[in-house]
């Protein structure tokens, strides 16, 4: 990691108020990225306090929750919920989204293509049953603990196509915490997913702050430098062979029938299965990374109904004109009018 051209220090003021955000990029950020201030515990404060006003939250939200789902995310750091909803409603559910044609966008990362449609207003109106699914009580609810924040999260309809691409290494294969802070993560899946079908994979208990968690970060923080590309933009790589040595199990793999919700805090290890034939595998995928150092669990402009439902739908448009800007890289193009399995 390069050190910083001197043409840039103008921005030292933004570097120092991302301190307070969710800014998580130690290549982007010289405070964030200081060998010396994470040697005296910088990285390690941030990771602290987002955990403890995190926890703060979800003590506030836990009510609504089942008890039963609540012990299994605190322990698992992740919630299994098969036959979430009743199977008239889902066959319903599923047949409308397979069958119809949506504008989507894709993104390769080795030999794997991801491609999402947006949920916004026309989707909602074209489809009731996810109209009421992602207004029902038990959805948001358990979104909300698990990401710690009422605020509305990005809905999209996600396809998974592994192995029908030539390209490198999949990155999403290697196990990783997203960022520093507890956010969520969910998905419903619209067909099934077998073992050896890139499942979703996830190491339980590692969404807790353990001793051995706090020093493998603090290591990981100074010596930032020599790490691989991700690790230094804040999505930290861990190997399987260093999990033993933070105390924690082999993962967890999420070979599921359809109609299963998997809700994640994705500051714990996860990671994309292998597969080892080509697959497509659609879901009703859930988004929510807030600020988190706010101790509150509301009051979120962007979660305003007229804006919350429709901001997946604006973000791609937000996102091409920045590009064209030069500001910011598009990684989604568009894809044209497909339905989810369509490879």
């Amino acid at each position: 990691m390069a050190a910083p051209s001197p043409l840039r220090w103008w921005r030292a003021p933004f570097w120092l108020l991302e301190l307070a955000t969710g800014a998580k990029s130690f290549a982007d950020n010289p405070i964030l990225g200081s060998k010396r201030l994470n040697r005296r515990g910088l990285h390690v404060a941030r990771l602290r306090l987002a955990h403890k006003i995190a926890w703060s939250r979800r003590h506030r939200l836990a009510s609504v929750v089942p008890a039963e789902w609540r012990e299994r995310f605190d322990r698992d750091g992740f919630v299994e919920i098969r036959d979430f909803l009743p199977a008239e409603s889902f066959s319903r559910l599923r047949n409308a989204l397979l069958t119809r044609e949506f504008d989507s966008r894709k993104q390769q990362q080795g030999d794997t293509i991801t491609r999402r449609v947006p949920i916004g207003p026309q989707v909602l109106r074209s489809v009731p049953e996810l109209q009421e699914l992602v207004a029902s009580k038990r959805w948001r609810s358990l979104l909300a603990y698990v990401g710690s924040t009422r605020a509305e999260p990005l809905y999209y309809i996600q396809s998974i196509v592994m192995g029908q691409a030539q390209g490198g290494p999949d990155p999403q294969l290697e196990l990783h915490a997203d960022t520093f802070h507890p956010s969520l993560k969910a998905w419903l899946f619209l067909t099934d997913v077998a073992d050896d079908q890139g499942p979703l994979t996830y190491v339980a208990g590692s969404h807790r702050l353990t001793p051995e968690r706090v020093a493998w970060e603090q290591a990981r923080s100074i010596g930032i430098n020599e790490a691989d590309r991700l690790s230094q933009r804040g999505s930290l790589r861990v190997s399987p062979a260093e999990l033993p040595s933070l105390g924690l199990p082999a993962p967890t793999r999420f070979a599921v029938p359809g109609n299963t919700l998997v809700a994640i805090d994705t500051s714990g290890f996860h990671a994309r299965g292998s597969s080892v034939r080509p697959c497509v595998r659609v879901e009703i995928w859930a988004y929510s990374r807030r600020t988190p150092f706010v101790p509150w669990t509301g009051l979120d402009l962007l979660s305003w109904k007229p804006i919350a439902i429709r901001r997946a739908t604006w973000l791609p448009t937000i996102q091409d004109w920045l590009d064209r800007l030069g500001l910011r890289k598009q990684h989604w193009q568009q894809s044209g009018r497909r339905t989810p399995l369509q490879p």
